[in-house]
């Protein structure tokens, strides 16, 4: 599998936080961006472009993989 970029990690991040806002008075992203924006924090303090889906916890690859299928699943 190839590496994701920053940019699509973070396109996959508003995907999830398009699809359930944040809620209560804390503003808690969903489990799905969550997960997402750990790697997305660990891409920013290495200052790197790119992260391979091998280093991803289980959570963060199940976020991944749902959205990479349903995005898919929006596609003409």
């Amino acid at each position: 599998m190839s590496d994701i970029s920053i940019t699509e990690l973070e396109a996959a991040i508003n995907f999830w936080r398009n699809r359930s806002p944040s809620s209560g008075d804390e503003l808690a992203l969903c489990k799905e961006a969550s997960a997402l924006s750990r790697p997305y924090a660990l891409l920013i303090v290495q200052r790197r472009n790119a992260i391979s889906l091998d280093r991803f916890d289980p959570d963060a690859r199940a976020a991944w993989e749902s959205y990479v299928s349903l995005n898919n699943g929006l596609q003409p």
